[in-house]
């Protein structure tokens, strides 16, 4: 996943039906000598509005939450979607403008407190390691260059086929992957991870080899390809990105049946375009386990 130079300024045309992180605080500095707990925290998205509908499909948000030793105070990590899922999954065909128009940016956000119910009924809340108030400041550090390259939510991962030793041609981009990176983080800084299952959600697409197909000036520029262009528009025209849970997946739903009627899928990842030739079973989504990492000092800088 490319890293960029900095965060683009929003666009007012993209509006957020929930605020982005509106009780987000700046990570604290911790005290050296402070111990801190460090939990993973996993439960269904969008518990809040479904229940645990989303949790028998397996598809679970990614948090991590921290307690200070010294001042018994706890705090949330997390990273999601700025505009919700449906822009980071699908752009808006906008009168007057022939390119697909992506509201698309994630991020982290930090708060205090841990809401240990959320966490607690339909998930997971568990005790992953300790770290020193040192470790913590250093990863404070390396969140706030995280955050300012990566910037572009990617929900799909796309894979040759089926196989665990398959090619990956993309990866995802979403919150489990920043919790993935950030106990690496620790685990590189000193932090002794314990024995536990770890597992996580990935949305999988498989596909032949995909094909380059340029970016948005390149397709529908001036000078661009028109065939194309229109090909692209109308594969994205089914999806309205200002809507509920419920009629996202709808629309996921036609996408699916496109998909798989056609063979056809058009990914937008980095800027640029691709076309995937899609082959059986098309999507699955699963939930697999990544242990929890190892250190290795070599990449210690990185």
């Amino acid at each position: 996943h490319r890293r960029f130079d900095y965060r683009p300024k929003t666009d007012p045309y993209c509006q957020a039906r929930y605020t982005f992180c509106p009780t987000g605080s700046a990570i604290p500095v911790m005290k050296e000598e402070d111990v801190i707990e460090v939990y993973r925290l996993q439960a269904p998205v969008w518990e809040f509005k479904y229940g645990d509908l989303l949790g028998h499909l397996k598809i679970m948000h990614d948090a991590v939450g921290f307690k200070s030793s010294l001042t018994g105070k706890n705090y949330t990590m997390e990273w999601y979607e700025l505009f919700q899922l449906g822009n980071c999954t699908f752009p808006h065909l906008r009168p007057g403008m022939d390119a697909p128009f992506w509201c698309n940016q994630g991020a982290a956000c930090f708060y205090e407190g841990i809401d240990d119910a959320h966490w607690k009924a339909n998930g997971t809340l568990v005790l992953v390691t300790t770290i020193s108030g040192t470790m913590f400041n250093q990863m404070a550090q390396w969140v706030k260059y995280d955050n300012e390259t990566g910037i572009y939510y990617e929900t799909w991962t796309v894979h040759a086929n089926p196989d665990k030793k398959s090619t990956v041609w993309f990866d995802s981009y979403e919150c489990s992957k920043f919790i993935m990176r950030t106990y690496q983080k620790l685990a590189d800084l000193g932090a002794v991870f314990k024995k536990i299952q770890t597992n996580y959600t990935s949305i999988i697409l498989f596909s032949g080899e995909p094909i380059y197909l340029g970016n948005e000036t390149s397709i529908f520029g001036p000078q661009g390809n028109k065939t194309l262009a229109a090909a692209i528009r109308d594969f994205y025209s089914p999806f309205k990105p200002h809507q509920s849970v419920r009629e996202f997946f709808v629309d996921l739903f036609k996408i699916i049946d496109r998909v798989i009627l056609n063979h056809q899928f058009y990914l937008f990842y980095n800027l640029e375009y691709w076309f995937l030739p899609m082959k059986s079973p098309y999507l699955k989504i699963i939930y697999e386990e990544v242990p929890l990492p190892v250190g290795s000092k070599a990449s210690f800088g990185a």
